[in-house]
């Protein structure tokens, strides 16, 4: 779950989490969010990585304590701080091949791949035009809209998707509803809240398509943090194998994914330039 996009999938928040002694464990931060503007109310998804990042570390082994920092960043800045290894330790964002010669990777993809699974914010007025909409052709005819640093942006380009950008993740909803753009591609864990918080600017989720392009949101840190990056890589796969990874995948992920009913959607397969030759593809998969 936008780099103008927030440190999640796009847009999504951070848990509040109470002051606690440095002296208790090694303290962790990472970037909160930024405020979301007109969305108007906490989608409980924002908070997976961070619920995540919390238990990945408890099954570590070692002790740790993640922490917010006090500023609010933006994904670019995010990223330059934590490869200048000052403000922050840890990141989680979707994978390029350029992240991974500034960061260090944890090579599992917290969300199953699901950031590549992107779902069409559109018009109210457009509903019949988008379900009529049969092959890739004629939705790359019309006007994308993305953040002017997303990965997003170089994928959808890359594939002949004609695409406007914007660096204002508030004021990119009023660009769908005024028109100037024809549909905003969001991963299936932005998509519904953001079409609920904007439905009152005629905004919607377009009915039966799909785009998608392989992809893995990871947690990243500094490249000379080894320690940091295997315990985390430990602490994941710990959860993968007694269970409480899917609990958790589950209690957020569940119900977005049966709202999106993405096998009886049309789906247009994307390729992925920015994906990395060691992406480990067989964990992009969150079965259907």
């Amino acid at each position: 779950m936008h780099e103008g996009r927030r440190i999640f999938l796009g847009g999504l928040l951070t848990l509040a989490l109470p002051p606690v002694l440095a002296s208790a464990g090694t303290v962790v931060r990472y970037p909160p969010s930024e405020p979301q503007g007109n969305v108007g109310h906490e989608d409980p998804n924002a908070y997976f990585p961070v619920r995540l990042l919390r238990a990945a570390l408890e099954h570590s082994g070692r002790d740790y304590l993640p922490q917010p920092t006090t500023q609010m960043m933006r994904q670019n800045r995010a990223l330059v701080e934590l490869q200048s290894g000052r403000a922050i330790e840890v990141l989680w964002t979707m994978t390029s091949r350029q992240r991974e010669r500034d960061l260090l990777p944890v090579r599992v993809p917290l969300d199953r791949g699901l950031i590549g699974w992107r779902l069409l914010l559109i018009r109210r007025r457009d509903e019949a035009r988008y379900a009529a909409i049969r092959k890739a052709s004629e939705l790359q005819a019309l006007e994308a809209l993305q953040g002017h640093d997303w990965p997003d942006t170089d994928i959808l380009r890359a594939n002949h998707y004609r695409v406007q950008t914007s660096s204002d993740y508030a004021g990119m909803f009023k660009m769908l509803s005024s028109g100037r753009v024809d549909y905003f591609p969001r991963s299936v864990f932005e998509v519904w809240s953001e079409a609920e918080a904007f439905a009152d600017q005629g905004l919607m989720v377009a009915p039966g398509l799909a785009l998608h392009y392989p992809s893995a949101f990871y947690y990243f840190v500094n490249k000379a943090n080894i320690a940091l990056a295997a315990d985390l890589q430990r602490g994941l796969e710990a959860m993968m194998a007694d269970g409480s990874y899917e609990r958790l995948f589950q209690e957020y992920f569940g119900e977005t994914l049966r709202r999106s009913a993405l096998p009886t959607r049309r789906v247009f397969e994307l390729r992925n330039p920015l994906l990395p030759e060691a992406t480990p593809m067989a964990r992009l998969d969150y079965r259907f």
